[in-house]
């Protein structure tokens, strides 16, 4: 005879014990809409293999708010809030895009509402779909800075016409974010050398970056900014500077940025030991951008980058700069120097402020690299460019 048994919450840890408790049966799971699109379809398959399942695809509650609000589904950004933070919805933020939320409860939309309002973006009109495809059908519409609706049904689907307010603060879709964006204290790598920094670091889907000397956490953040699967470390000694890089990660979208505070090398074999137990921890990009100078600091990142990886490194002092030229004699890549000048007044005219030219290496590390010849040492503190 057959044997029924509800879903636990939390519901993907369960999955593992409840196959093997069943594992002489055969299973059948009952899921609403596709349970290949954010459904239980992946767990089963990631636990089994696909092989083992047959999958009978329903319309998903995407499908059918596309159907009822008329929005072409190519054209339309999902962003799932189940089991994630809420912040994670702020790098979809542009104007005049459509996004559907699939909802974590009835408390979803309010929450939602009050991001979009923080964001600059409370004129952005927005409609909740509850019960899709059942008898029970029903929506609520508002204007996010001006959301009022009390909490409805737990299962709904978020609708927001993205529109900004005009003193929003405007952040793009590519690398080179507005210096005013971020919290700092000055130790910011400034915008146009962070749009050339992650040029050279080059991010691809599902990659992992080892920020060293993370500052204000601009480089990580917009290396995973770039591409929802993007992953990234900081690193940072200074306690007040990593609790802030974790703040600017949690405002720009993506809290998923891990930090670990501690001075470099010595903090990074932790992240060593997890490569090692792990391929998906092996970074695929190392940015160093402070601490060079720091005894076997560069040995350590050269060692952990995977083969086939990239290493920027930048500064701006003459002493991490001859260290800079001296690997590139040895390993090759690019020494490239980035100057920038901002036009300010002089008395009545105008005339050009030059900033600290930044000595930038990049690098790909071969198949089969050799280690990275130890400098010597300089007791000189790094710093951040």
């Amino acid at each position: 005879a057959g044997v029924r048994v509800a879903w636990p919450s939390p519901l993907r840890p369960a999955v593992p014990r409840l196959l093997a408790e069943h594992r002489e049966r055969r299973i059948a799971v009952l899921a609403s809409g596709d349970p290949m699109f954010y459904g239980i379809g992946r767990a089963l398959a990631e636990e089994l293999g696909p092989e083992a399942l047959r999958v009978f695809p329903h319309p998903s509650s995407v499908s059918y708010a596309c159907a009822r609000l008329g929005w072409p589904l190519e054209d339309t950004e999902v962003v799932t809030l189940v089991g994630r933070p809420v912040s994670r919805l702020a790098v979809s933020l542009h104007e005049g895009r459509r996004l559907l939320v699939l909802s974590a409860d009835a408390s979803t939309p309010a929450t939602v509402a009050a991001l979009l309002t923080a964001h600059g973006f409370g004129p952005s009109r927005m409609r909740v779909l509850e019960q899709l495809g059942s008898e029970a059908e029903a929506y609520v519409e508002g204007v996010a800075d001006s959301w009022a609706h009390a909490p409805g049904d737990r299962l709904n689907v978020i609708a927001i016409d993205c529109r900004a307010s005009a003193d929003a603060l405007r952040l793009g879709a590519v690398p080179g974010l507005p210096d005013e964006a971020y919290e700092h204290d000055g130790q910011l790598t400034k915008r146009h050398i962070r749009a050339a920094t992650l040029g050279a670091l080059a991010p691809a889907p599902g990659e992992l970056l080892w920020d060293v000397g993370g500052g204000s956490g601009s480089i990580a953040i917009e290396w995973m900014r770039t591409h929802p699967t993007c992953r990234a470390v900081s690193v940072e000694r200074d306690p007040a500077r990593a609790e802030r890089i974790a703040r600017n990660a949690d405002r720009l979208g993506v809290p998923g940025l891990r930090v670990v505070t501690g001075p470099a090398p010595s903090s990074l074999s932790e992240l060593s030991e997890l490569s090692e137990l792990s391929e998906l921890e092996v970074p695929d990009a190392v940015f160093i951008g402070g601490g060079l100078t720091a005894p076997g600091l560069l040995d350590a990142c050269w060692e952990a980058l995977r083969p086939g990886g990239r290493l920027v490194a930048n500064t701006v002092t003459l002493e991490s700069e001859a260290l800079l030229a001296e690997r590139y004699r040895a390993y090759g890549g690019e020494l490239t120097r980035l100057a920038v000048a901002h036009a300010v007044a002089v008395g009545g005219f105008t005339g050009w402020r030059q900033a600290m030219p930044v000595t930038q290496w990049s690098v790909r590390k071969p198949s089969f690299a050799a280690p990275v010849p130890a400098p010597a040492p300089v007791s000189v503190p790094g710093d951040r460019t």
